[in-house]
């Protein structure tokens, strides 16, 4: 069994334990690790790292795909571990950290990690600790159920931890599509030019004898939390259905689409599932994440091809596909994300975009990261990637959070991920506000009268009303403009349900 994972003989001696693996790794290094939403992500080092912390305290900073699974990022927490955390999480306890500015957060677009470290802006990373489900003749990684960042952190890392997981199914080699775009400023154009084309290698092409210790660990990845479709949900998707239908009716659009992007989460991942009820075929997808709506197209014989960077999967729908993994094998390919979620291809393929929202402004800016403006929920992941460059950039949340005391439409975000210049669609339960080629006063029309809740309704055409009488391309009370999340921060309710 670990013949057939491990085919170069040679590395046979660099098997270890986790804990060992774990005693390699100093303080203050820079650390590199598979994982990216749950998926593919390192399980039994990371953990024996938090272990040793207890009575040898070290510091590191970490470098991952995106967020990680099974209470790692917890752990690395309580343990005091983390200095400095990238480019993206999503675990309760780190950010909790992070808003106390006990551990250091950067927030990046997940295409540009990688482009930082090829032109030395970070790093270099001393070592990388990868999840493979298998390692070639050749020394080659197999990656697992992700790629992320793993294969450029293997490549440029001054050494590699590899953990083989043996619950990872053998079937995953031969899924990756592993390619290195080449330094700036003479690099040649990435041949990517369909959602299914192939143009790199199976498995990431390294040194061996950078392998300094191989871990066996025999692991699932951790389930996605994802939560079943609702009637706010499933009427987002209706919207957006029917939108789909006017664009092809238009000319703009035919039944096919264009290749299709959702961001991680249950509305997003709900709105594609969504798509299985409308009148489309022969659907793609040239995504991040490949969530359980993208089994449910397959299913529903909706999608022919899917290209991601991961497959992070609910615990029935794991069972499911990788119950009868050659059934979806040949129609999948993973990518690193640094191509997954590059503009350049995003653009070429005219990829349209569904990502969700924390809340959105009268005149299409949206904020995706920050609660009140100020405290970090998990980062802006790859939906600045997609947004700017999109052939439609769709964000989509319901209208109300926190059990009605708080609108997402606002007069101003107090945090802008996504300027009103890269948004074309906004989506709530109410409706669908269709900002292509409309002035901010225009905009602020249609996402009014069509996104907001009722009960905040009247206050938001009141504000705008008394913007308007004062003047301006967009405009604002600036005095009043971020007076509802104020409100929020000190009575929990944005504004009372009359006019204050």
């Amino acid at each position: 069994m670990i013949a057939d994972r491990i085919r170069r003989p040679a590395l046979l001696d660099k098997i270890t334990t986790a804990e060992a693996a774990a005693a390699l790794i100093k303080d203050g290094m820079i650390i590199g690790m598979s994982g990216f939403t749950r998926a593919g992500d390192a399980k039994a080092v990371p953990i024996a790292m938090a272990e040793r912390a207890k009575t040898d305290p070290f510091k590191i900073t970490l470098i991952t795909g995106a967020s990680l699974g099974h209470d790692v990022d917890r752990m690395l927490t309580e343990a005091h571990i983390l200095a400095r955390r990238m480019p993206f999480q999503a675990d309760r306890t780190l950010r909790a950290a992070i808003n106390r500015g006990e551990v250091m957060f950067i927030d990046q677009h997940l295409s540009e990690t990688v482009e930082h470290l090829r032109s030395n802006q970070l790093g270099p990373i001393d070592y990388a600790i990868i999840e493979a489900a298998a390692i070639t003749e050749d020394g080659g990684i197999v990656p697992s159920t992700s790629v992320g960042n793993s294969a450029s952190f293997a490549v440029l890392a001054k050494k590699i931890i590899i953990e083989i997981n043996l619950s990872q199914p053998a079937e995953l080699e031969g899924l990756h599509d592993i390619y290195f775009p080449g330094r700036r400023p003479s690099r040649v154009p990435i041949p990517v030019v369909a959602c299914d084309s192939r143009v790199g290698f199976p498995y990431v092409p390294i040194d061996p004898d950078k392998i300094v210790a191989i871990v066996i660990t025999d692991e699932k990845d951790s389930a996605s939390s994802i939560e079943a479709p609702d009637a706010d949900t499933d009427a987002i998707a209706g919207h957006l259905i029917r939108f789909f239908e006017d664009e092809v009716a238009k000319g703009r659009l035919d039944l096919t689409l264009h290749p299709l992007q959702a961001g991680i989460g249950s509305i997003a991942n709900s709105v594609l599932s969504g798509l299985a009820h409308g009148p489309f075929h022969h659907l793609r997808m040239y995504s991040e994440v490949l969530q359980d709506s993208t089994f449910d197209l397959f299913d529903a014989g909706k999608l022919v091809f899917a290209s991601g960077s991961s497959i992070t999967l609910s615990t029935a729908c794991a069972e499911r596909v990788f119950g009868d993994f050659h059934k979806y094998k040949e129609h999948i390919v993973l990518r690193p994300q640094e191509i997954s979620n590059h503009p350049e291809v995003i653009r070429r393929l005219g990829v349209i975009g569904i990502n969700t929202a924390l809340e959105f402004d009268i005149y299409g800016n949206v904020n995706s990261t920050h609660v009140g403006g100020t405290h970090m929920m998990n980062g802006i992941g790859g939906s600045g990637d997609f947004a700017r460059n999109a052939y439609l950039s769709i964000f989509v949340t319901k209208s109300l959070a926190k059990e009605g005391r708080i609108s997402s439409v606002v007069p101003m975000v107090p945090h802008v991920d996504h300027t009103e210049h890269d948004v074309d669609i906004l989506v709530t339960e109410q409706g669908l506000a269709d900002l292509r080629e409309l002035a901010p006063r225009e905009r602020a029309l249609q996402i009014i009268e069509h996104c907001a809740h009722p009960d905040f309704k009247e206050a938001l055409s009141d504000y705008f009303r008394r913007a308007c009488a004062r003047g301006g391309h967009t405009p604002h009370l600036l005095e009043e403009a971020l007076s509802w999340h104020e409100r929020a921060r000190g009575t929990g309710r944005m504004v009372p349900l009359t006019r204050i």
